[in-house]
């Protein structure tokens, strides 16, 4: 029974943070300092709900940019998101191929979700004086991409909060605009980053997995994360971002002192 439990929280923190501004990574990384240390295959499962999720989310605007792509407009889009797409997926090969492992320490995480949150509030107040645009520029998609691979690399930097602010500094400064770009980047690089790790911990030979566990798991990131992103879509329409920048400094600033104190490591 406790370990159910440890699963559906594993599955409710995926769930809540993978599009959310605020880390995923980095909160399964220190989550699982108390709930238990699970294998890949079981980190897999988990980040493969939460795709599912915005893909149920955005199938309609997924199935325009596929059907019509007769049209500029969705033509043009289409091809800046596989810019941003091929750019993220070359830096992480290279990434992959150098040996780069992410570090597993709480105070990486902690200084990332800290200055994380800094920069939020700092980009947020030069955003705000500028007029809101939502035209999706090649340098949009070209620095999307890149700073995807700085939140592969770097645990506790958040994919959506490094690919929204990415584009709200490159000139896609509507939030609503530079989210949904930002999450739709995100499918078919979480699709590629998990595929690639799923084929890396079966080729690994992990021991036998709890199928239950993954199940249970799965369903519950995808529900959560469903609810998570949809709520997140509204609020961004008329609210801005400090609230998880503010989140995120008290965070850091809390695991720092427990990293301190030697309650977490």
């Amino acid at each position: 029974m406790a370990d159910t439990i440890n699963t559906i929280a594993l599955g409710i923190i995926e769930g809540i943070t993978e599009f959310l501004p605020v880390s995923s990574t980095g909160h399964l990384l220190v989550a699982e300092q108390w709930l238990g240390k699970r294998s890949e295959l079981f980190n897999v499962a988990i980040q493969a709900g939460a795709i599912l999720a915005i893909v149920l989310i955005y199938w309609r605007r997924l199935l325009a940019l596929l059907t019509r792509f007769d049209q500029p407009e969705n033509r043009d889009y289409l091809f800046k998101l596989a810019v941003a797409f091929l750019i993220t997926a070359v830096g992480g090969f290279i990434a992959t191929k150098l040996g780069f492992k992410l570090p597993e320490r709480v105070v990486p995480i902690a200084l990332a979700l800290l200055v994380g949150g800094i920069l939020i509030l700092v980009i947020e107040a030069y955003v705000a004086s500028k007029p809101k645009l939502a035209t999706v520029t090649w340098n949009v998609a070209i620095w999307v991409g890149a700073c995807q691979i700085l939140a592969g690399l770097i645990p506790g930097t958040s994919r959506s909060a490094a690919t929204i602010f990415a584009a709200m500094l490159a000139g896609l400064t509507l939030r609503p605009a530079a989210t949904e770009f930002a999450f739709l980047v995100g499918i078919p690089t979480m699709f590629a980053a998990t595929g690639y790790e799923f084929m890396k911990a079966r080729g690994a030979g992990e021991g036998p997995e709890d199928m239950h566990a993954l199940a249970i798991g799965f369903v519950v990131s995808g529900v959560v994360a469903f609810i998570a992103v949809k709520w997140l879509l509204r609020y961004v329409q008329s609210h801005r971002f400090t609230i998880f920048a503010w989140y995120r400094i008290v965070v850091g600033a809390a695991l720092l002192a427990l990293a301190t104190a030697g309650v977490v490591s």
